[in-house]
């Protein structure tokens, strides 16, 4: 009866503690890994959709006929005007224009449109290009050729061949373009994404209109956030909206001067946890009577195997090659049932052998106990390091492309190259060769493993103190 409480107790305590500690893990795994990286996706790709405009913009504002047509007098509107319409239809802008620093004449696609002024608040934009330093310029302003249809401009500086600004072109992208655009992101990644600019006001919104509200102390209790918000940062938040917890991912975009917001509900997916708990506790409850029969011999086996297991390298305060096993196993089960990149590095110090014949084995314990906490240093919480044996470590990185892996691999080189361990008033440096290899499809651990080995063999045939990465292979 005792021992039957005691199992069910802990088997309740167990589960609630795992159901808390998931749920925690779930939202912190939402808010500083897939919030962020949505962000940082959505971002890329809102770049991307701007160079080609940047780049017309560019060839614009370089170009010679362009050029000559002003410093000749500007004459003949006819010729500017049938070259901003060339620009125009060959691109597919949704505008393009050009305003004159002699004659401040605003130039469009079908014609002059005016002359701008410095004390025309529209106009001001002109002014504020002809005199910042940059070449050009990212802005969102209605375009008073198109009924004021809200356009995101790229505004680039017009230069003489002596270098003395002469006026500013471009092209204007529509707004309803980028709506579509914020919808496409929504389906891809399934978050909620919408522009609010620096006053809080929800600047834009996709097609579907997911967020009704026009400003985001509306939505919900989303006004303790704006205080908070960062040009600088890209911060994560949580607050209540319609009666459930939403997770929120928001960082600024300089060229719009708009904040991305990206969030996401966090209901079906601690749905799924609690579910999980109201099992665990229906199961632990059937268990309970099963594992009394065999309690007294479980506990002797499993008492016996934890005296054997050494988890902990005493020297590096590492984890063993044996823990390792237990580890990686489980890694490689969340990187495939995830789709998440998985990589391992493969350190080795060298000439170690060196180190222990000139300087002694106090000293080589003291390079090997610094090799470790280099490592640690250079990690996240995630990531798993253990001692492989010898003068050699295996560093596995959960969720870490092949790039990342190289350059965590480069961080941990320079580090313990420019370390100095100090031994008896002696001054011992050592240096590391490492190989990187990145998990592919389907493949096996041995193999993972090999494919690391033979890059750091390569690394130390070629030259040592280096980081090489192994090919990822081909799918049959």
């Amino acid at each position: 009866m005792v021992v039957g409480a005691l199992l069910l107790v802990g088997f309740v305590a167990t589960s609630l503690a795992s159901y808390w500690v998931s749920r925690q893990s779930l939202r912190n795994a939402i808010t500083e890994t897939e919030l962020p990286l949505t962000s940082d996706n959505i971002y890329s790709e809102i770049q991307n959709d701007l160079i080609r405009p940047i780049l017309i913009s560019s060839l614009m504002a370089s170009d010679t006929f362009l050029r000559n047509w002003i410093l000749e007098g500007e004459h003949g509107d006819k010729l500017v005007e049938q070259y901003l319409k060339e620009i125009k239809t060959r691109y597919n802008a949704f505008t393009s224009f050009f305003v004159s620093d002699r004659t401040y004449t605003y130039y469009h696609a079908d014609g002059v449109l005016k002359k701008v002024h410095p004390d025309e608040p529209r106009d001001l934009w002109y002014f504020r290009v002809r005199d910042m330093k940059a070449d050009y310029e990212i802005n969102v302003d209605p375009d008073m050729a198109n009924s004021d249809a809200l356009t995101i401009f790229i505004n680039y500086r017009v230069r003489d061949y002596d270098g003395n600004f002469i006026g500013a072109t471009g092209i204007g992208l529509t707004v309803n373009a980028v709506r579509k655009k914020l919808d496409d992101y929504q389906l891809r990644f399934n978050r909620t994404v919408y522009f609010v600019d620096l006053n809080g006001k929800v600047a834009m919104v996709g097609q579907g209109g997911q967020v009704p509200e026009t400003d985001i102390s509306m939505r919900g209790d989303m006004a303790n956030v704006l205080p908070h918000l960062s040009k600088t940062e890209t911060k994560s938040f949580q607050y209540t909206y319609n009666d459930e917890a939403r997770l929120l991912n928001v960082r600024y975009i300089d060229e719009l001067h708009w904040y991305l917001f990206v969030e996401k509900s966090d209901e079906a997916a601690l749905a799924g946890i609690t579910r999980t708990l109201y099992w665990n506790l229906l199961i632990s409850l059937g268990i309970t009577l099963l594992v009394l029969y065999g309690s007294r011999q479980v506990i002797n086996r499993f008492q016996g195997r934890l005296e054997e297991m050494a988890t902990t390298d005493q020297l590096t305060g590492l984890a063993t090659r044996h823990a390792y096993e237990l580890l990686m196993q489980q890694a490689m089960r969340d990187a495939q049932r995830h789709d998440l990149p998985l990589c391992v590095i493969m350190v080795d110090v060298d000439r170690f052998k060196l180190i222990n014949d000139g300087f002694g084995h106090v000293a080589g314990d003291r390079v090997l106990r610094g090799v470790a906490d280099a490592m640690r240093a250079a990690l996240r919480s995630s990531d798993l390091v253990c001692r492989w044996g010898g003068d050699e470590f295996l560093v596995v990185l959960r969720n870490c492309d092949i790039m990342n892996g190289e350059r965590i691999a480069e961080s941990i080189r320079e580090v313990i190259e420019n370390a100095e361990f100090h031994v008896g008033g002696r001054i011992v440096t050592a240096s590391v060769s490492l190989g990187v290899a990145s998990l592919a499809p389907d493949e096996l651990l041995d193999h993972l493993l090999t494919r690391a080995d033979d890059a750091l063999y390569q690394a130390k045939e070629e030259g040592r103190n280096c980081v090489r990465v192994a090919e990822t292979p081909v799918e049959a």
